[in-house]
Order: structure tokens, then sequence, then C-alpha cells
């Protein structure tokens, strides 16, 4: 899509910090870093959300992730990895992106999400299980 930045990064018209650059996708580290060694992995077609990613692509774009989330801590010393995909609400740039944050112990990240809300009941909870459950 011309207008979107992430497949010029993928088409290399505009520069990112590319860290794998494969058949799959695509990982660059984030220009606004939750924290050093944030890495965004898109895949290479113009997919704007998880919903739409074909099923065949699945296991190609999610075992890039993978890889991306195993080598962050290894490289970088982190404990760990927080993995995340935004579909439309907080999903700055509309083509798939999942974010690969480096996490480590103590690392201040509190109140990063969203308020949680507890279900009135486990009849409430069921009923959202219930519903969620039909549609799959």
């Amino acid at each position: 899509m011309a207008d979107c930045v992430f497949c010029a990064i993928v088409a290399g018209t505009v520069p990112a910090f590319k860290v794998i650059d494969s058949p799959d996708g695509v990982g660059f580290l984030d220009t606004r870093p939750v924290f050093k060694g944030h890495v965004l992995v898109v895949p290479r077609p113009h997919i704007e959300q998880l919903p739409d990613l074909p099923p065949d692509q699945m296991s190609g774009y999610f075992g890039l992730v993978q890889r991306v989330a195993r080598a962050v801590p290894a490289t970088l010393g982190a404990g760990g990895t927080f993995v995340a995909i935004n579909n439309i609400v907080s999903q700055s740039v509309p083509h798939l992106h999942t974010h690969v944050v480096p996490r480590t112990k103590g690392d201040g990240l509190r109140g990063f999400f969203w308020p949680r809300h507890k279900y009135e009941s486990d009849e409430e909870a069921r009923d959202y299980a219930t519903r969620i459950a039909k549609a799959l």
C-alpha cells in the first residue's frame, strides 16, 4: 500500500533499523520504544489486523515473532519479553504489527496497561465465555 509507512519499510524505501528481513516478514526497532530493543514485527503484505492474516501465513509470521521473542532477551540480557498486538484501537499504523518488548524484573512498567474490570459474578463470566465460544 503506497501510503503505509510499514509497507515502505518492508520495501526498503523508508529507512528503519531492521533486525530481520525474511520471507515471512520484517522486524525493526520501534522509533518510540517502551524500552530500548523494542521490536516491531510486520508481515510483508499489507494486512491491517490479525483477523485478516491468511491462515497459510500464520505459522510463518508467528514463527518469526517467536524467533524475535527468543533473540531479544538473549541478546539484551533481559529477563523476558512482552509480546502484544493491537487491532484497530491503539493501532498507530494500520498494518498488522507485533510488539516484542524486552522486560526485566523491576523495570518499572506498571500501569502501562488498561484498567481491570472484574466480572460481577461467575454467571456473568460464564455468559461472556459462552457468547465468545459460540462465535468460534
